[in-house]
């Protein structure tokens, strides 16, 4: 890399797919850019403000198939920074939230490539805005906890869910849909009732958005029947009961 000059890396957050909610820090990011690295969960509507001029690389990860492996996806973004080049790796949501983004840094620092985090508006706050459902209410949720459903290659899902069970948080499950049999199972067999209330929405804030009201002993059948398409957030807990009354305006709504 001698004679090089370094460039810029952004780790920017898309947020959940609606191009009003990106932030103005990110657009003017994107519209700057010489090159955007990007993921499958960026959607259509973000990459439409990408300028046609910019370079485009698409590394998005489907389960089980991932086309470009974490590892080349570093390498990808250190030689572009060491050729001089402005940046932008656009992830889905947040890049500090089960984005990886803390991860892509870690190598950007060793390799001695400055880089930048633009936070994004997570799903779940993207699922609360768009639903009419709140993360957090007076009488029914004094808290909300983030988890993944999925971990890194397949890997057992080695939650502590005693800890989850509790009916006074509201939990939201990332990259949940092929596990949320096995969630439901753990969270009933620690404590949660069966008749608990789970909503899962898919592509949030897109055209494309859906939504499924069921309950934890329920979920798994109604969503595989449902075949909502990825990728779909789940909130479990008792402020999922105000979505009849809180709802706002849907898409397209769907019901266990």
């Amino acid at each position: 890399m001698k004679g090089l000059t370094r460039g810029k890396v952004f780790l920017i957050g898309a947020g959940p797919g609606d191009p009003d909610l990106l932030t103005v820090k990110a657009l003017k990011a994107l519209q700057a850019a010489d090159v955007v690295v990007y993921d499958r969960l960026v959607s259509p509507e973000i990459m439409a403000l990408v300028p046609a001029r910019t370079e485009r690389i698409d590394v998005g990860k489907m389960p089980k198939r991932h086309k470009v492996p974490q590892e080349q996806i570093n390498d990808i973004l250190v030689r572009l920074a060491a050729q001089g080049q402005r940046v932008v790796r656009l992830k889905g949501g947040d890049p500090l939230i089960f984005g990886r983004g803390s991860e892509e840094a870690e190598e950007l620092r060793r390799a001695g490539v400055a880089y930048e985090y633009v936070p994004g508006i997570t799903s779940a706050q993207g699922a609360a805005a768009s639903t009419g459902v709140p993360l957090t209410h007076r009488g029914l949720a004094t808290g909300v906890r983030y988890i993944t459903g999925h971990r890194a290659r397949d890997a057992t899902l080695d939650l502590d869910w005693a800890s989850l069970a509790s009916e006074e948080t509201t939990l939201v499950v990332y990259m949940g849909a092929m596990n949320i049999g096995e969630i439901a199972t753990r969270l009933i067999a620690h404590g949660m009732p069966p008749g608990l209330p789970v909503m899962a929405v898919a592509s949030v804030t897109t055209p494309r958005e859906e939504r499924l009201v069921a309950t934890l002993s329920t979920i798994a059948q109604d969503i595989e029947q449902a075949d909502l398409a990825a990728p779909v957030l789940f909130v479990i807990g008792h402020v999922v009961s105000l979505y009849e009354t809180a709802a706002l305006p849907a898409r397209v709504l769907a019901y266990a």
